[in-house]
């Protein structure tokens, strides 16, 4: 009564091995090559370098930065307001490499310009190019239908932005 056939020993053997090897050899690729992208996920205050051409006046923004994976929704939004706000038009785009990231949209005219919502009031195609750096901060650049200059920006992080803040009245 010999149930135990060499050759088939062998080959479940070498079935075996070829699986753990191959699980090894992907695990090391993965843990080696491939990175999830930082969490980037919250508000952010953005402060341009000089004024919007388009705006009277132009005040300070808010970035609503959502992340899912490489995949970004986000909105502007004026700095006075609440973060509870709903937004009609948003903007969205991906995490390219290098830690860079892209948005395109359309926002309306009163966010970018602080001005009471009218019912007819136009919205702008709106282009952010971003670079991640230290500390959450980003860099980066704004592109406005209607306006020929290329806008840059700096912002950081909200709770970096209060606690400085709070570092600051002291």
């Amino acid at each position: 009564m010999n149930h135990f056939n060499f050759k088939s020993l062998a080959f479940y053997a070498i079935a075996i091995s070829s699986v753990l090897l191959l699980f090894k050899v992907v695990t090391a690729y993965g843990e080696n090559n491939l990175q999830a992208p930082p969490a980037i996920n919250g508000l952010y205050h953005l402060t341009l370098a000089e004024n919007l051409p388009l705006c009277e006046k132009s005040d300070a923004l808010i970035l609503n930065l959502q992340q899912s994976g490489i995949y970004l929704n986000a909105s502007l939004l004026p700095a006075n307001t609440n973060a509870d706000i709903d937004v009609k038009y948003s903007l969205t785009g991906m995490m390219l490499r290098n830690q860079q990231l892209s948005l395109s949209g359309k926002v309306d005219r009163s966010i970018l310009c602080n001005i009471s919502r009218l019912q007819n009031n136009p919205t702008n195609s709106v282009t952010i190019q971003m670079q991640l750096v230290d500390r959450g901060k980003i860099t980066g650049q704004l592109t406005i239908s209607g306006i020929s200059q290329n806008l840059r920006f700096t912002a950081t992080p909200q709770k970096a932005q209060e606690k400085s803040q709070k570092l600051n009245s002291h």
